[in-house]
């Protein structure tokens, strides 16, 4: 993460190396108008990014850090998206019931978390899927993208490598077993509708209401 100028914008690499992948599974999921909402948002790169994509939807973004609230809102004018795009959510996702209106919450159409789930305690997994599905119905969707470990198929170097380094920060941290995952879901009334691989060894991971 680095400040990479005055007006409180910053910048995390990782979003520029993995926007377009992710956003060619989003328009797959997407239809005119709809509204989506993004937890645990850092920097606003990727949502400013999406929202000049895919100019017919409303993307909402949210983060519990008021740094990366401050971030958004500036990639938000730097874009001139300021007219289009809402300001950011202070949504902590562990905190719950989810500070989110009656009004916005009846405008979701699905909800997307990038890069989360391993840099924060179980926990925040547990209550992203008990909190999405007071939003969600059976035709919209739950997207999950980042590293993952799987049990039928052998982890990259790489990614346990990265796991070892998350423990050594955090031990609450650490790439998540996605059958477990998957269990958490299907305690909250989700069905695993698709596993994408990706670059870096990366999954996206998409979920729906039974």
């Amino acid at each position: 993460m680095v400040n990479i100028n005055p007006d409180y914008r910053l910048d995390f690499p990782a979003t520029t190396r993995n926007r377009d992948s992710i956003a060619s599974v989003i328009s797959n999921y997407i239809s005119p108008n709809c509204w989506l909402l993004e937890i645990a948002s850092g920097s606003g790169q990727h949502g400013v990014f999406f929202q000049k994509k895919f100019p017919s939807i409303t993307w909402q973004t949210s983060d519990p850090e008021f740094e990366h609230r401050q971030s958004i809102n500036s990639w938000i004018r730097h874009e001139g998206l300021f007219s289009k795009m809402p300001e950011p959510l202070n949504l902590d996702v562990d905190i719950r019931p989810w500070s989110i209106t009656n009004r916005l919450g009846a405008l979701i159409k699905g909800i997307v978390c990038i890069n989360m789930i391993h840099i924060s305690p179980w926990s925040c997994t547990r209550s992203l899927f008990e909190e999405s599905k007071k939003y969600l119905d059976q035709s919209n969707f739950l997207m999950l993208y980042g590293p993952f470990l799987r049990k039928e198929k052998q982890t990259s170097e790489s990614n346990l490598n990265f796991d070892q380094s998350l423990k050594i920060q955090n031990p609450l941290w650490g790439l998540r077993n996605l059958e477990d995952v998957n269990d958490i879901a299907s305690e909250n009334g989700f069905n695993l509708d698709k596993v994408i691989d990706m670059p870096a060894n990366n999954l996206s991971v998409i979920y729906r209401i039974k």
